[in-house]
């Protein structure tokens, strides 16, 4: 359920604001105004119930990854550098323990790669910032070679976004043809998590591929109804505010590069 290196953390602000006005909608309380109070308790309460089963029997596999994911997803709302550094630590931690006692695990590996992204993005920009993104990439890539459907194809994923939202050789790892093949995999993996195909749309958008766009976003609109049916409760809120957003994003950025198709504005 989680993507590092996304769009998410340049459309926090639209990400938020979408939620608030969705959860008013639907429950028409004014707390819903404030949804990041709302997602940041929720990640606290995961965090320190996942971190009670990991402090109880740290050899546990499933207790170590599962604590590592509730670092990451609480560090994404962290409102502070310090605090999401401190978070990705843990959730390393965690990982690198699990990793020497399992190395073939899958989310180990896919977790500790998360975190890493966490912890680079706290400490950017920096040396140490830098130096992380190959250890990003080396994990994503065990962890996509162990099991490249974890996550709704996570591993997959987040390598695609990697490398296209990382600056190119020899700054960093980003690469044009690589993100192509690796969002094109994680779309044609899980075909019904609608973060692939829109992680993939936004970049053919970028590279002006117009047409496969427009056929990447009406897979998108006919998904739609079908994920807000299948991934649904208080644990995908966050995701669901996040890809409204971005939904809502790409069809007028479609309208432009192509302002002689004229298609209907996806409803939020």
């Amino acid at each position: 359920m989680a993507t590092f290196y996304s769009l998410a953390k340049s459309l926090t602000n639209t990400k938020l604001a979408v939620a608030g006005l969705f959860l008013l909608l639907i429950t028409g309380v004014a707390g819903a105004e404030d949804p990041k109070q709302l997602f940041t308790a929720r990640a606290e309460k995961e965090f320190f119930r996942t971190q009670a089963q990991y402090q109880a029997a740290s050899d546990n596999s499933s207790n170590a990854w599962n604590f590592a994911r509730a670092c990451f997803d609480l560090g994404e709302l962290a409102t502070n550098k310090t605090q999401r550094a401190d978070l990705a630590r843990r959730g390393i931690a965690a990982c690198r323990q699990l990793v020497a006692r399992e190395p073939k695990s899958a989310p180990a590996h896919y977790y500790l790669a998360m975190n890493c992204g966490e912890l680079a993005d706290a400490e950017a920009p920096s040396l140490a910032a830098y130096k992380l993104v190959h250890e990003i990439e080396r994990e994503f890539k065990t962890a996509a070679e162990l099991d490249d459907k974890f996550d709704y194809a996570g591993p997959v994923r987040n390598l695609g976004q990697l490398y296209f939202q990382a600056p190119g050789w020899p700054l960093s790892v980003g690469n044009k043809r690589k993100a192509r093949e690796w969002l094109e995999r994680a779309a044609a993996l899980a075909p019904d998590y609608p973060e692939n195909l829109l992680n993939l749309a936004e970049a053919q958008l970028k590279w002006r591929q117009t047409d496969d766009a427009e056929k990447t976003l009406q897979k998108l609109d006919a998904l739609w109804p079908v994920a807000q049916t299948n991934l649904n409760g208080a644990a995908w809120e966050p995701s669901w505010a996040e890809w409204r957003g971005r939904r809502l994003a790409t069809r007028p950025e479609a309208d432009r590069l192509t302002p002689e198709k004229k298609p209907a504005a996806p409803r939020p």
